[in-house]
């Protein structure tokens, strides 16, 4: 797999949405994964033999417009969660500066380990309210996966997701690539 490096961070401003304000859903088994309060790591990995994280880039920036109101400055991490060889999910993830000083080993230490198995295996995350979105196909997440030989004719769909430390949020937000979109549409019902 060869990613061609457009410039990180590769994220945009995208307007979220609560799922209960969206009318036109994507049909089982698709909708189900938007909405699913499990690990996307987890289900990720049940759908392939290799489970990759690469990590596309991360950086203390600062937010775009709307995406963390609060916070001049966050930790930013992006990355593509690769199954067989196949990039399904872009995912960005925004940590305010005071949860990265106390969490500082566990989030700088990840390296090529999923987001997913420390927010789930640790009861010091509560998981939060879901929104989602649809990105047209001129979006900079569309060129990404371009990139990667993936046809953008159609809508991409994502799902932001908060997760609870102490006082503090860390926003994970997973953009279905193409080839997701169309392989968990041809999953069972």
């Amino acid at each position: 797999m060869s990613v061609t490096r457009l410039s990180f961070p590769y994220g945009e401003s995208i307007k979220w949405i609560s799922p209960d304000k969206i009318t036109n859903f994507p049909p089982p088994p698709f909708k189900d994964w938007l909405l699913s309060t499990s690990s996307l790591t987890e289900k990720l990995k049940a759908q392939c033999q290799h489970f990759e994280v690469k990590v596309l880039g991360e950086d203390t920036l600062s937010p775009l417009t709307n995406e963390y109101p609060d916070y001049q400055q966050v930790w930013i991490r992006e990355v593509l969660l690769v199954l067989d060889g196949v990039p399904w999910v872009f995912a960005r993830t925004l940590i305010p500066g005071r949860l990265l000083e106390k969490k500082q080993q566990d989030f700088l230490g990840l390296g090529v380990r999923p987001l997913g198995e420390l927010l789930y295996s640790k009861d010091e995350f509560t998981p939060g309210k879901i929104e989602v979105a649809h990105f047209e196909p001129c979006s900079k997440i569309a060129m990404l996966a371009e990139s990667l030989n993936q046809d953008t004719s159609s809508a991409l769909w994502g799902r932001r997701r908060y997760f609870q430390h102490e006082q503090e949020q860390l926003i994970v937000s997973e953009i279905f690539l193409p080839a997701a979109q169309k392989a968990i549409a041809a999953l069972p019902k």
